[in-house]
């Protein structure tokens, strides 16, 4: 039985910022999935107006599924918005609409509406200005799907080649690092990756290479204890489970190409020590998927990029490739009856 061609929903993310943009040249983008951006329609004209581009809007009907045809059209799931929108000037009293956004998006996930759902960037500071605390999309739509743990992971692109890098820990000052890598979380998260990697990208036995915390892997002791006490023994174990896991590598050379041509993914124990190789590889076009959940999340690999808002001076390589990564996982989904 065929599958339904696939919905998937696009969170405009911070209105001042990139995301409205992107959106709008997403209108001219033929796709092969049905696209519903949430957004405030009246915000999404004005600026498609600033930018001088065409656009054209339709109101999202669940009872419609069409593909994306890349005419200047765009299927869109009206969220009124709080405040006046400024391009580069956000408002911390729109904060309550960018989280709506997401709430919709994912819920419409869970209820099987959508079958997977792509954000574009949102500002943290500014939503913690409005005195809502948010550490990032990873973290909320986890509470939000009720998912004990999940796994940040970026990919540089969706092709048979391509760099996955995911991480231990996520948003967290380096000082709190240490201790949040615990012998359940590791193992918890290497889980967590070596099913999504199974389940969701198709990679049988796949080839895990996994950074140790310290320089040179805390070398025996002498530089930390976190590979000996932590890390080692928690592969150790897995391994005898028939994981293919390849550590604890010191994080300086994990990344040479031999060690990384027939490498399924890596695990880097921080949020710093394994974007920066990746985005280096590949920024512009990464796309950074959300691991655990009971939905498919994709996104964008880079921020709101305030300065460009409204200059038309952004490129839409990321979006299109979290957009088209998103469409490939949804194959792994049951078929939707909406």
């Amino acid at each position: 039985m065929t599958k339904p061609l696939p919905r998937i929903v696009v969170t405009a993310g911070e209105p001042a910022g990139i995301g409205p943009d992107l959106c709008i040249m997403l209108a001219a983008q033929p796709l092969d999935a049905q696209l519903v951006v949430i957004a405030d329609t009246e915000m999404l004209q004005a600026r498609a107006q600033a930018l001088k581009l065409p656009l054209s809007t339709v109101a999202y009907d669940a009872n419609i599924r069409q593909p994306h045809l890349g005419n200047g059209s765009l299927t869109v799931l009206n969220q009124a918005i709080s405040q006046p929108v400024i391009a580069g000037q956000p408002n911390a009293n729109n904060s309550g609409y960018v989280l709506e956004t997401l709430k919709t998006a994912a819920t419409g996930c869970v209820n099987t509406e959508f079958d997977a759902m792509v954000t574009a960037p949102v500002h943290k500071g500014i939503i913690n200005d409005a005195g809502i605390a948010f550490s990032g999309h990873t973290e909320f739509l986890a509470e939000l799907t009720h998912t004990a743990q999940v796994v940040m992971m970026l990919v540089s692109g969706h092709q048979a080649n391509s760099m996955r890098v995911a991480l231990a820990t996520t948003h967290l000052a380096l000082k709190d690092v240490p201790d949040a890598i615990t012998k359940q979380s590791l193992e918890n998260t290497i889980r967590i990756l070596y099913h999504d990697l199974v389940n969701k990208f198709g990679i049988q036995n796949p080839r895990i290479l996994v950074a140790g915390l310290n320089p040179h892997a805390g070398e025996d002791g002498y530089l930390g204890r976190e590979e000996m006490d932590v890390i080692n023994p928690v592969l150790a174990k897995l391994r005898t489970e028939g994981m293919n896991l390849i550590g604890a590598l010191p994080a300086d050379t994990l990344f040479a190409k031999h060690h990384l041509k027939h490498a399924d993914a890596v695990l880097a124990m921080y949020h710093d020590q394994g974007l920066p190789v990746l985005k280096h590889a590949s920024f512009g076009e990464g796309v950074n998927v959300t691991l655990g959940l009971p939905i498919i999340r994709t996104s964008v690999d880079h921020g709101t990029a305030l300065d460009l808002a409204g200059t038309g001076k952004i490129e839409i390589g990321s979006l299109l490739a979290a957009i088209e990564l998103a469409i490939q996982l949804t194959k792994s989904k049951p078929s939707s009856s909406v």
